[in-house]
């Protein structure tokens, strides 16, 4: 009660305290960056001083689970999480009876206190815990291990599916891939979106013969945002260009076909997949001499599609380990050679 009371009265003076400034906005702060804005988030989202070890313990005592929220200001995925994801009732209701969740944000000055009892800065935290995209979620169990990790924005189907999962403890009897599978199964007919610049079976990814970096696209038939990929995305302006600078490969990452990894391993599709925790459809998995380097996951835009392959094409990833700052950096040069920098288009 103390805690909550003395929580409750920082907000108020808080918020007196600044009510006479007038504070930019994202879209200020981000000049010729084109995305919906700021969204406020949720006022059932958990109040916290951010020493997770007292909130995970707060969340086991309540039968719940924590749920860390990754987020940045004026993000366009974090907008839609809240506006599309957190408008549906029975999403909402989920959340609050078996999640305690706390907002942190990844270029945060706010100290946090980690499980280990080691002091740092929210951006620091988000450091630790590999953060490359907003919003990233990470569910924790009792004991602090990590349940599930979504990177990225994923459409409410799905998301009510990874709620499902942590909320249930399946973690101990079958992994979320499996699980989403399960419950949400695809038509058992289709085709997958191939090209003829693309590889050909039989997949020997190991000897392929060239110095390009190998772009694996894992997908799954009658998938909506593999269409939505390959139709509208990788036919954007600039996106052949990139995809040119890379050996392409697509699979079905439920399928038995055959192939050999590039390290040499005899598999198939859907067994490498597993092994590679693949659970959402389209992933792009990026691999450079010989060992995997960089994924995206979860629904994105020409942007950041372009942007991921740019990343790895470049050698970026490299040098500079964190991928948003990289894009920040590749906006800025874009808008400065006159380029509108559109998020969602």
């Amino acid at each position: 009660m103390f805690r909550q009371l003395l929580l409750n009265l920082l907000a108020t003076g808080l918020l007196i305290m600044a009510a006479p400034v007038q504070a930019a906005g994202p879209d200020e702060l981000a000049e010729g960056l084109v995305n919906p804005g700021y969204v406020d988030k949720p006022t059932w989202f958990k109040e916290s001083f951010l020493d997770i070890r007292e909130d995970l313990a707060e969340a086991s005592a309540d039968n719940k689970r924590l749920l860390l929220y990754f987020y940045q200001d004026g993000c366009p995925y974090c907008s839609k999480l809240l506006n599309e994801n957190l408008s549906q009732q029975d999403i909402v209701e989920h959340m609050q009876k078996d999640f305690d969740v706390i907002a942190i944000n990844m270029w945060g000055d706010n100290e946090v206190t980690g499980l280990d009892g080691s002091e740092t800065t929210e951006k620091g935290f988000a450091v630790t815990h590999k953060i490359l995209f907003t919003p990233t979620m990470l569910f924790l169990d009792e004991q602090g291990k990590h349940v599930l990790r979504i990177n990225g924005y994923y459409h409410p189907h799905k998301f009510k599916a990874a709620l499902d999962y942590v909320s249930q403890k399946l973690e101990g009897t079958e992994k979320y891939r499996d699980y989403l599978a399960r419950v949400n199964p695809q038509p058992a007919s289709g085709a997958l979106h191939q090209a003829d610049t693309y590889l050909k079976p039989p997949y020997d990814l190991s000897g392929r013969g060239s110095e390009k970096p190998l772009l694996v696209m894992f997908e799954q038939l009658r998938c909506p945002a593999c269409d939505e990929l390959h139709d509208d995305i990788l036919q954007q302006q600039g996106s052949a260009e990139l995809l040119d600078r890379f050996d392409v490969v697509v699979l079905d990452m439920w399928s038995s076909t055959p192939l050999t990894t590039p390290d040499g391993k005899t598999t198939t599709a859907a067994d490498w997949a597993r092994e590679l925790n693949v659970s959402y459809a389209p992933s792009m998995v990026y691999i450079d001499r010989g060992k995997e380097v960089f994924r995206t996951e979860g629904w994105l835009r020409t942007f950041h599609i372009q942007s991921g392959m740019d990343y790895v094409a470049s050698g970026a990833y490299r040098e500079q380990p964190e991928f948003q700052r990289y894009i920040d950096a590749r906006a800025d040069a874009m808008r400065a050679r006159g380029i509108e920098v559109d998020l969602m288009k």
